[in-house]
């Protein structure tokens, strides 16, 4: 399921410093917060031109601030919100015309040329679960457990690590319910012994084909994921940085965890800034186990029992 649309960033409330007082990088914050909201409630997406009318400053200089503060542009975020707006109609089971209407889509071939990008399926396909999608899917057994590899029209959907086979399964139908899964044949096995590679040894490079559903700040952190070189880390700090958005830790750290394409979009990678491991979707241990072994490939591998971080290990 493509993720969620990130938070528009939070305003800083100052108790007691007149407006005047705040640090540029607070009015920013609360200048672009204001304008998400504006771009949320109206029915057409603004123009650039009229949001700057709207904050009093050149389009330019705007543009600039806002990608700075969100990681992403005003028309980038207007048109994630109507996706957004357009995927909670369809999965209330609302009628396609009245869905692209309502978030403001006049005419529908504009949804519809972004649709797969969007929605990851067509809209009929969406509304109805996956209803017409075919999803090929195989669980094998590697050293950190269960993998279970996901693969559309488009290539890899899903890569997910676990403790048990059936668990992984009924998270993939959760995720299509209505679509036609399908299990593996002998070139279907093939890419799966390519992704057990992965796992087994990080190190190594992929040329699989990935089925990359998110919105543009998220397709932009998942590719500085794979930009990081194997037995490198980066905090999510720096990873914010790398993306032009300095500002967009917490929203880096969001695109991160949504991540559903483990190893191959590595961000078992990015660590807290103190170098210490944050959560992993698929388990901390895992995530240790990962990055020990693009530390030193060449060493006998761990079992993943040796390497159960505490129960309490936070969460990013």
């Amino acid at each position: 399921m493509p993720a969620r649309l990130p938070s528009a960033p939070q305003p800083t409330v100052a108790t007691t410093a007149h407006p005047s007082a705040q640090t540029p990088a607070h009015r920013h914050t609360s200048l672009v917060a204001a304008l998400c909201r504006h771009i949320e409630a109206a029915e057409q997406p603004p123009s650039l031109n009229a949001l700057a009318a709207q904050a009093q400053m050149s389009p330019h200089h705007l543009h600039r601030i806002f990608k700075a503060v969100t990681g992403i542009t005003p028309k980038a975020y207007a048109d994630a919100h109507r996706a957004h707006k357009v995927r909670e109609a369809l999965g209330a089971g609302q009628r396609i015309t009245d869905a692209l209407h309502e978030a403001g889509f006049q005419a529908p071939s504009r949804f519809y040329e972004g649709a797969r990008q969007r929605l990851g399926m067509t809209p009929s396909a969406f509304r109805g679960g996956g209803k017409d999608t075919v999803v090929h899917f195989a669980v094998a057994q590697c050293s950190l457990g269960a993998v279970l590899v996901a693969a559309s029209a488009l290539g890899v959907c899903a890569i997910s690590l676990g403790d048990d086979a059936g668990v992984l399964t009924r998270e993939l139908q959760d995720r299509f319910p209505q679509a036609e899964l399908i299990g593996a044949d002998t070139d279907f096995e093939r890419l799966v012994a390519q992704v057990i590679g992965l796992v087994e040894m990080p190190t190594q490079s992929h040329s699989l084909p990935l089925d990359v559903r998110g919105t543009a700040f998220q397709q932009r952190v998942w590719q500085a994921l794979r930009d990081i070189p194997p037995g490198q880390t980066v905090s999510y700090t720096e990873l914010a940085e790398r993306i032009g958005s300095p500002t967009s830790v917490r929203a880096v750290a969001r695109a991160c965890a949504s991540n559903t394409l483990a190893v191959a979009i590595p961000c078992h990678r990015v660590v807290r800034l103190n170098g210490d491991l944050s959560g992993y979707r698929w388990g901390v241990a895992r995530k240790q186990a990962l990055l020990v072994r693009e530390a030193d490939p060449a060493a006998p591998m761990a079992s993943l029992a040796s390497l159960t971080p505490p129960a309490d290990t936070p969460r990013p």
